[in-house]
């Protein structure tokens, strides 16, 4: 018989780190979702939001101060994957109590794909259990946004 190496007992982990200097009195409020679009539009490379499809989430506390933008993945010209394990795994570490997602179309078209409305129900849903409310998913591009919310 083989020895097992030991090590099969500790469980694995993938560090999410999250470290701030900014004072909640210092945090950006978002108060709608226009408030929520020019935050995203701030932190979001011009030179890529037409060139490829970026899906990234808002994470607020209680008081929907910004806790922080984590882009969740990258993919290609007309899609990216998403997957809703990372969503939450880094709403938790975040201490979010609520999040707004937000994604680019690079064809500058704002209506919704059956894709984005099943990956919002499917988030939705999963909040409800974590108490971690998806308070809205935005669509954006450099001129304008479409708020599911809204």
């Amino acid at each position: 018989m083989e020895t097992l190496n030991q090590n099969w007992q500790t469980a694995s982990e993938i560090e999410l780190i999250y470290k701030t200097k900014v004072k909640n009195s210092e945090r950006p409020q978002i108060k709608s979702s226009k408030d929520a679009y020019k935050l995203a539009l701030s932190a979001w490379d011009y030179n890529k939001i037409e060139f490829f499809e970026q899906f990234k989430v808002l994470f607020m506390n209680q008081a929907h101060k910004v806790l922080g933008i984590y882009e969740i993945s990258s993919g290609g010209i007309t899609g990216t994957i998403v997957d809703p394990r990372l969503i939450f795994s880094a709403a938790l570490k975040a201490n979010a109590t609520s999040l707004i997602m937000i994604h680019n179309h690079p064809s500058g078209n704002l209506a919704a794909s059956e894709a984005d409305k099943q990956i919002t129900q499917k988030v939705k849903e999963a909040g409800r259990l974590l108490e971690i409310i998806l308070l809205d998913s935005l669509i954006i591009t450099t001129e304008s946004y479409y708020s599911f919310a809204d």
